[in-house]
């Protein structure tokens, strides 16, 4: 069962949840905030962000990705997926319950 990992900045994260949970493209999306320290063109950038684990499934990953790329304010915004093998038996469940 995937988990998507995106960052966004803290001011649009929550929309940015609801919608891939309005969407059913995720059962449920923890939002976490951050800071980031990374080099984009060029200078080394420190910014407040927040991260959001969103938790879909199979089926709905590249859905879940590519509505987070649609919509997403950055240039290049970061989408990685970690797969879990240990889920509780009812929270997959739940999860597949959720997601369409």
């Amino acid at each position: 069962m995937p988990t998507a990992y995106v960052t966004a900045p803290q001011d649009a994260a929550d929309d940015l949840a609801e919608r891939l949970v309005t969407e059913e493209l995720a059962a449920c999306v923890n939002v976490v905030d951050c800071r980031s320290v990374y080099r984009w063109e060029g200078d080394v950038v420190t910014d407040d962000e927040a991260i959001l684990l969103a938790k879909t499934t199979d089926d709905a990953y590249d859905d879940l990705a590519a509505s987070v790329e649609r919509v997403h304010t950055y240039d290049v915004p970061c989408v990685e997926r970690f797969d879990e093998d240990d889920v509780a038996p009812e929270f997959g469940a739940w999860i597949r319950d959720s997601v369409a």
